[in-house]
């Protein structure tokens, strides 16, 4: 299991952070952890999940 920053997985989404930031504070991809600033970390297993789970439901 390995942790990704708010950046990394805006970048494997292509999205923008600040819709990462959303998606955390609506629980719909939730942290794993914070790093020493408050930020969230993701399992990276939940956001391969996550991506797969938006392309069935039409995109992200």
């Amino acid at each position: 299991m390995a942790l990704m920053t708010v950046e990394q997985v805006a970048d494997f989404l292509g999205v923008q952070v600040i819709r990462v930031e959303r998606l955390a504070r609506e629980n719909l991809l939730v942290a794993a952890d914070k790093d020493s600033e408050g930020k969230p970390l993701f399992n990276d297993d939940d956001v391969k999940r996550y991506k797969v789970l938006a392309e069935r439901l039409g995109g992200l």
